[in-house]
């Protein structure tokens, strides 16, 4: 009788708990629901809370006045939330000068949302997972990028070039670390 008992007590917990767990999951169903027909109308994510005192290599980019081109490429790609992630990430940010240089209507033709996909590949270029030093880069031959794609890193007169770019600046970010460089960095071409 003790055994029954002690059966009847153990399926009644159980039923207790497995309804609770069903009766969670419908609410968060319905949380999830309501959060995605909001995402259409208002671009949420990490990259879009309030400031709470941490620097991220966007905040980083956001606040110089020499990236402004940079950040207009980074929204126009809605690549922010990628970019504020916990890393490490190691952003190799061309200047505004490094921008101009490029052809004549190249970086308007780049924003044009038909290419958002372009410059999305342009902009992950850019990025490798890590937070290496300007010194402890001279250590590599190739960095592997977020876009899949490598770029090449050799040593000039004692300082590492990054696909033909100079550092010119390295800021320690909570998240990584951005290496200001002189030259856009565009992926080799597939033929």
């Amino acid at each position: 009788m003790k055994i029954l008992k002690n059966l009847f007590f153990g399926f009644a917990c159980f039923t207790l708990i497995f309804s609770c767990k069903t009766d969670n999951k419908e609410a968060t169903t319905n949380a999830t629901v309501t959060t995605t027909e909001n995402d259409k109308t208002e671009r949420t994510g990490q990259a879009f809370i309030e400031d709470d005192g941490s620097t991220t290599v966007l905040s980083i980019a956001i606040g110089s006045k020499d990236h402004t081109t940079l950040v207009a490429a980074v929204q126009a790609t809605q690549l922010e939330n990628v970019l504020v992630n916990a890393g490490p990430l190691m952003v190799f940010a061309p200047t505004n000068e490094a921008f101009a240089a490029l052809p004549a209507g190249t970086v308007e033709n780049l924003l044009k949302p038909e290419n958002k996909d372009a410059l999305a590949n342009i902009l992950k270029y850019h990025v490798t997972p890590g937070n290496y030093s300007k010194d402890f880069l001279k250590k590599f031959k190739k960095l592997g990028q977020a876009n899949n794609g490598y770029v090449k890193v050799e040593v000039i007169d004692g300082e590492p070039i990054i696909g033909g770019a100079k550092i010119l600046a390295s800021i320690s970010a909570g998240n990584g670390i951005v290496h200001v460089i002189d030259k856009v960095l565009l992926p080799p071409t597939e033929e």
